[in-house]
């Protein structure tokens, strides 16, 4: 099962290559995990991917792009072996508008349960053909049976059954992403996030919350409420509204609009590091401010990224998406803030929680160095009462 995931989530290369075989940029790490490596090979644990691809507390998504990333994260929360590990839809999406995507990210949340996969203009990239090949869906009776949800101006999909979410922007798209789900689960959900649509940084966290609690997200400008959004959190009559990030991404001018259509709660850091962490331990949402948790790790130079990883937090250890700015350097309050929820025990390990980690990316990503450091702060630690050791 490890030498599959190996293949799956280290091996992904970029959304356009045609082959997981060719060689990788300066820069890039080494190729993908080579199975069936015995004791004897030269490099034996380096050509099986350690540690760029696992450590003890990680796990790596190494895709050079985000389209090679959702096509990994698709088939290592659906391994599609049968029927029961194959999702009933698949949310194809264009890689031209990172807002689609991130709004899209709510069809990951129950009933539809639908992963994300990338088309490039009007093709689908050799990436996205394999991935959806392989994941066979099964089609969702809550959306026609359909097995594609196609969004926006994604590509076809020849050969499957697909239903169209329409609109004329971004913020009418997030409108018709909210209208299906909501169709889909028999009625709207009791919360919103609304997010700045010019800046992506303070943006990207919503998709793992919209993937895991089925809440929409809908866009603002700095000054202003598109209609398509005003009329989307009408529609959820007077929901709780969750504005993420600070006035200098959402005004209060906005904020106050917005209290005409709700309750207003506005969760917000002064930079997309702190954003993400202030969000990861809101009460109202994530509530993650203890140990016993999975995170998701995102470089804010790939927003795309947050939709890609997305059903990763909906799944499996489940868990908020956290953010750094460069991939060699890891933030000083995201380190304060898992050592925070770092795991501890008193005398057995084995009677304690555990953190877990996913690195979405390449090594220009999110770096080795920067993944060891991660994986240090994600170890169960011995808790010293003064009993000695």
């Amino acid at each position: 099962m490890l030498a599959v995931i190996a293949l799956v989530l280290a091996g992904c290369g970029g959304g356009g290559d045609s082959s997981g075989d060719a060689a990788p940029t300066p820069g890039e790490g080494d190729q993908a995990p080579a199975l069936g490596q015995g004791g004897g090979d030269e490099q034996a644990a380096t050509d099986l991917g350690f540690p760029a691809f696992a450590t003890r507390n990680t796990t790596r998504v190494g895709g050079a792009d985000p389209i090679a990333d959702a096509a990994a994260v698709a088939q290592a929360v659906y391994p599609s072996r049968d029927e029961d590990t194959r999702p009933q839809a698949v949310a194809l999406v264009d890689s031209s508008d990172w807002r689609v995507a991130v709004s899209t990210a709510q069809l990951m949340a129950p009933p539809l349960r639908a992963p994300m996969l990338f088309s490039d203009g009007g093709s689908l990239p050799p990436a996205t053909e394999q991935a959806l090949g392989r994941l066979i869906p099964t089609g969702a009776k809550q959306a026609g049976n359909a097995q594609i949800i196609r969004v926006g101006q994604a590509a076809e999909a020849e050969g499957y059954r697909a239903t169209s979410v329409e609109g004329a922007d971004y913020a009418a798209l997030a409108q018709a992403i909210d209208r299906l789900q909501t169709a889909a689960a028999g009625k709207p959900t009791g919360a919103v996030i609304v997010a700045s649509a010019e800046q992506p940084g303070y943006a990207m966290p919503a998709a793992g919350w919209a993937a895991k609690s089925g809440q929409p997200v809908l866009w603002v400008t700095r000054d202003a409420i598109p209609p398509s959004t005003r009329a989307a959190i009408t529609a959820h009559k007077r929901p709780q509204i969750y504005v993420l990030g600070p006035e200098a991404a959402i005004s209060a001018r906005v904020e106050k609009q917005l209290g005409e259509l709700g309750q207003v709660k506005r969760v917000s850091g002064a930079d997309p590091v702190a954003n993400a962490i202030a969000f990861a331990r809101e009460p109202d949402l994530w509530n993650v401010v203890d140990p016993g948790h999975g995170l998701v790790f995102l470089n804010t130079q790939r927003p795309l990224d947050a939709a890609s990883a997305a059903p990763l937090s909906a799944s499996g250890t489940y868990g908020p998406q956290l953010l750094l700015t460069e991939g060699n350097a890891l933030p000083a309050p995201l380190q304060d803030y898992l050592l925070d929820i770092q795991p501890g025990y008193d005398e057995d390990p084995v009677r304690g929680v555990y953190n877990h980690g996913w690195m979405i990316g390449d090594e220009n990503a999110i770096s080795v160095d920067v993944q060891a450091r991660i994986d240090s702060l994600l170890e169960i630690q011995s808790v010293d009462r003064g009993k000695g050791s």
